[in-house]
């Protein structure tokens, strides 16, 4: 496992989202989301979030885990766009994502 997330590639593609490695091409994890083809994948300097077939999800990149998972319930299916303001942030480092994350875990945990 990559102890730097910047050393990956996101790619989304046929359900699934691959974290590859940018250096060799190996493939590190893989993740499956709902849907049966395109995956849009954002990385916004914070989080890496998926999205395919109307439904958003964000992923632990270090693992490929789902963190959470939105349905967005009526607004059906189809092509999904996503942006964030944190994309500006790029100075961002692994370790302040990985606590960020921990805190945000520990809180959600808390109720």
């Amino acid at each position: 496992m990559p102890r730097d997330i910047q050393e990956l590639l996101f790619v989304g593609i046929k359900s699934e989202v691959v974290a590859i490695r940018r250096k060799d091409g190996s493939e590190v994890w893989r993740t499956k989301v709902k849907g049966s083809g395109f995956v849009n994948v954002l990385w916004d300097g914070e989080g890496l979030f998926a999205a395919g077939s109307g439904e958003v999800f964000r992923l632990n990149p270090t693992d490929g885990g789902i963190m959470w998972h939105n349905q967005m319930k009526g607004l059906g299916i189809g092509v999904v766009s996503m942006a964030s303001l944190r994309a500006e942030q790029r100075s961002t480092s692994y370790q302040t994502t990985a606590e960020q994350m921990r805190r945000e875990a520990a809180s959600a945990a808390a109720g």
